[in-house]
């Protein structure tokens, strides 16, 4: 065959050897606008190495590696003893590491720490996604630990740890530990008040023993688990070690692996406690619940960031794709239809990761007013942002055509993730329904809301009048719960419309203002008007290399 048939003309390069932070102008500008003056150099120091690893093609290859070689449960060793350990590839250990180093879980109690911690997890997330999981669980467990202040000085230093170690031995002889979580049953699901695992009081304060199974465990090869049970006076919420202060194995079995669509590098399982399993109350008897929803919130903005995370990457590869490729006489970029689908794109990713950095930052400034805005807006950010991400990485695909089908480009693994974030810590009514709660009950989370989309009333008619629907439908909360999804949405569209018509560039503010709260936009991406900067909008998300 002529070796001229194989010459390979007309293919974009792959997106490797970039920055990925210093190269997402919404990202970096967040990061500019939230951190304190004092912190931002070593902040954009640490994210710009960070970005540097999570777009060198060594990172990349580990990503591929971590989900071409899926984690396997080991329940007993050569000589039958029971071990219940999950081996990963040495890929996985390497992203966590680098993650754990980077402080992807420190963030409570360190000065700008959310707003630091939030980028940063964008960031690495774009190079595997799979591992943000018990970088996610180990961060978001900080907050429910510290109902128990003497746990919470044993677990909290060595979860707040810049340092990874993945042998399992007691919390007080390792540098660092990852914590996970398991809360759902076969039988309930997100209702975990239906929870049957039974917790029985030992002799000692506070110390339990467990029976029961476990529907869902993240992370099952962490070093412990914020767990519900029902104790004599309700559902509870417990820390369960893996290995016990002598040394020993906590009773602990993994009945099998989730065989998952996507995420197909992080361990998800089932786990059994045999009436022998070892756990420590954490917080009060039948106050479960409340205990553990500090994680379950920062576990949701976590979800956020991760559909950010994937949207950004996926709208640089479509954008990068489409730079090179030549099409119908001259590059993609420059054909006018294609251009509005890139802008389209460009925008939406652009409006989740000011939103969910603003959350961040409401963490960080920790008064009552940002705490009361956390309330309503975190479970609105998580409804929102997670059911874009799966239509944006597909449009993404779609701008890649046949070769974004194809496993090689990288695409095909960022749409099977695109579902999940939606899914998990509460699908899309768990979370409609606790704005609906929070509106009802909590007059300060709607006087927040208020107040943030407030900020931005007179800067655009379109938001004006999308602002004014919103309190039409606040008005009347009767029959609520079956239009929850619809004022959810429309509570994160005119949030996302108000921080960008405040601090994005003008084009921005105008293509969302024009499309998602004016009616001036299709139900399909690239249904932008094409009066709009189109040309602008998709600049501002190329990636130079």
């Amino acid at each position: 065959m002529a070796a001229s048939t194989h010459t390979v003309t007309n293919q974009a390069p792959p997106l490797v050897g970039y920055d990925v932070f210093t190269s997402d102008l919404a990202l970096t500008e967040a990061v500019g606008r939230h951190l304190a003056p004092d912190l931002l150099e070593e902040a954009r120091e640490d994210l710009a190495l960070l970005g540097r690893a999570s777009g060198s093609a060594q990172v990349r290859e580990w990503g591929e590696q971590a989900n071409a070689h899926p984690p396997r449960l080991r329940t007993h060793d050569r000589y039958g003893h029971r071990i219940d350990e999950v081996e990963f590839h040495p890929a996985w250990h390497r992203l966590l590491g680098r993650s754990v180093s980077a402080g992807l879980t420190h963030a409570w109690g360190r000065p700008g720490g959310h707003v630091r911690r939030a980028a940063g997890f964008l960031v690495a997330s774009q190079a595997e996604a799979g591992h943000g999981c018990p970088v996610s669980m180990t961060h978001a467990a900080v907050p429910a630990l510290r109902a128990e202040p003497e746990l919470a000085a044993v677990w909290e230093p060595a979860a707040l740890s810049h340092v990874y170690e993945r042998a399992l031995r007691p919390v007080a002889e390792k540098p660092g530990v990852l914590l996970g979580m398991a809360m759902t049953e076969k039988q309930g699901g997100s209702d975990v008040r239906t929870n049957t695992t039974e917790a029985r009081p030992l002799a000692a304060d506070g110390e339990y023993v467990l029976t029961g199974h476990k529907w869902f465990c993240s992370a099952p090869m962490s070093d412990a688990f914020l767990v519900l049970a029902q104790a004599p006076a309700g559902l509870t919420c417990f820390l369960v070690p893996r290995v016990l202060a002598d040394g020993s194995r906590n009773a602990f079995a993994i009945q099998r692996l989730k065989d998952k669509l996507g995420n197909r590098s992080n361990a998800s399982a089932e786990v059994e406690f045999d009436g022998t399993t070892w756990a420590r109350r954490v917080g009060e008897e039948g106050r479960g619940l409340r205990t553990i929803m500090g994680m379950v919130a920062a576990t949701r903005l976590d979800c956020a960031l991760g559909s950010a995370a994937l949207m950004r990457q996926a709208v640089a590869q479509a954008v990068h794709h489409a730079s090179y490729r030549s099409a119908f006489g001259g590059p993609l970029v420059e054909k006018p239809l294609m251009r509005n689908v890139l802008a389209d794109l460009a925008v939406e990713s652009e409006a989740a990761t000011v939103l969910a950095m603003r959350l961040a930052a409401a963490y960080d400034a920790g008064t009552p007013e940002e705490s009361a805005l956390l309330r309503i807006a975190v479970p609105a950010a998580k409804y929102w942002v997670t059911k874009r991400c799966v239509p944006v990485v597909a449009e993404a695909l779609e701008c890649l055509g046949g070769n974004g089908y194809v496993e090689e480009s990288g695409m095909p693994r960022l749409l099977r993730e695109s579902p999940l974030n939606s899914v998990w810590e509460g699908s899309g009514n768990v979370q409609a329904l606790d704005v609906v709660r929070a509106l009802r009950t909590e007059p300060a989370a709607l006087d927040a809301l208020l107040r943030e989309v407030g900020a931005a009333r007179g800067a655009d008619h379109r938001l004006d009048r999308a602002i004014r629907r919103v309190l039409v439908e606040l008005a009347d909360l009767e029959g609520v719960e079956a239009r929850a999804r619809r004022l959810t949405e429309r509570i994160a569209l005119v949030l996302q419309g108000a921080l960008l018509v405040r601090w994005a560039p003008a084009e921005v503010a105008d293509a969302f203002c024009a499309a998602r709260l004016g009616g001036d936009g299709g139900a399909a991406f690239g249904t932008l008007p094409h009066t709009l900067d189109l040309r602008a909008l998709v600049e501002r998300a190329r990636v130079d290399v």
